[in-house]
């Protein structure tokens, strides 16, 4: 039995997210049910143009510098509301007491958490290998066992070791 489309990841090279218009955003924003302030739009493009999946803090200080009278509090009620609609994800703590990350990216893909709590996308192919290892059967007797319908699968590899995220070397030479 082979796994359902939904669980291997999509091609993500051709993403359309990273080109976004301001006009594109209020009719993301639009249709999704969210109300399009100047500071959402920065904070949504921000993220979006972060590969690094930001946490709220982080997002403040790349954003402050961009749009006055943005406060703190903005960025974690837009985030929230982001999350709630579904134009982005916020990804759980690393540690117990460490903050949330948030990721624009809504195609299906894997995270590999490093030990200082900063999370990456694993490269496509390797994520795409990674799914379609994963057994259909097993997949089918969790279905079973607790009667649920699995949708699509989120990997999130925890990993240990200093060395940085691929996405940390290239974001260093942009803008």
């Amino acid at each position: 039995m082979r796994l359902m489309d939904p669980v291997v990841p999509q091609d993500r090279s051709t993403d359309s997210c990273a080109v976004l218009t301001d006009q594109s955003i209020r009719d993301e924003f639009r249709e999704h049910g969210l109300r399009c302030t100047v500071q959402r739009e920065a904070i949504y493009r921000e993220l979006i143009n972060a590969h690094t999946h930001p946490t709220a803090d982080e997002l403040f200080t790349l954003v402050k510098e961009r749009v006055s009278g943005v406060s703190l509090a903005t960025v974690y009620n837009t985030l929230e509301a982001l999350s709630g609609c579904g134009l982005a994800e916020r990804l759980p703590p690393a540690t117990p007491s460490g903050p949330c990350r948030y990721d624009a990216d809504r195609h299906p893909h894997s995270h590999v958490t490093l030990p200082d709590g900063r999370v990456c996308d694993v490269p496509p192919d390797l994520d795409e290998q990674l799914h379609r290892g994963l057994s259909a059967d097993a997949i089918c007797q969790i279905e079973e066992r607790l009667g649920v319908k699995v949708a699509h699968v989120r990997l999130s590899l925890v990993c240990q070791g200093e060395k940085a995220c691929a996405a940390d070397r290239s974001d260093s030479g942009s803008d």
